[in-house]
């Protein structure tokens, strides 16, 4: 059961990675400047992560689905993961939606 928010995040972030892949959206259109912006804006939402740690605002819980590993307390290892899922789904949107207002 721990494993199971990770798995979630993962199968997640491939079906992302395909529909990357398929329309050529954000890493097969331009690699390198996608990872500057997702590791930007992932840098930004760890800082505000632990802005909210430590003003006493996030925290864990105890839940049976995430996996008891901490990159810092409060921290939990699959946060990095969802930060990544949800700043790659908005690039994605992003350029989909822009690419549908060029087409239409």
């Amino acid at each position: 059961m721990q494993w199971l928010y990770l798995g979630s995040l993962l199968f997640s972030i491939i079906g992302l990675i395909t529909l990357d892949w398929r329309y050529k959206l954000a890493f097969w259109h331009d690699a390198r400047r996608t990872a500057v912006t997702l590791s930007f804006a992932i840098m930004l939402f760890v800082l505000w992560d632990f802005a909210g740690i430590w003003f006493g605002i996030f925290f864990h819980g105890n839940s049976p689905y995430t996996l008891p590993y901490r990159i810092a307390p409060e921290f939990p290892i699959e946060e990095l993961f969802f930060l990544f899922l949800l700043t790659y789904v908005t690039l994605l949107l992003y350029r989909g939606l822009g690419r549908w207002r060029h087409i239409s």
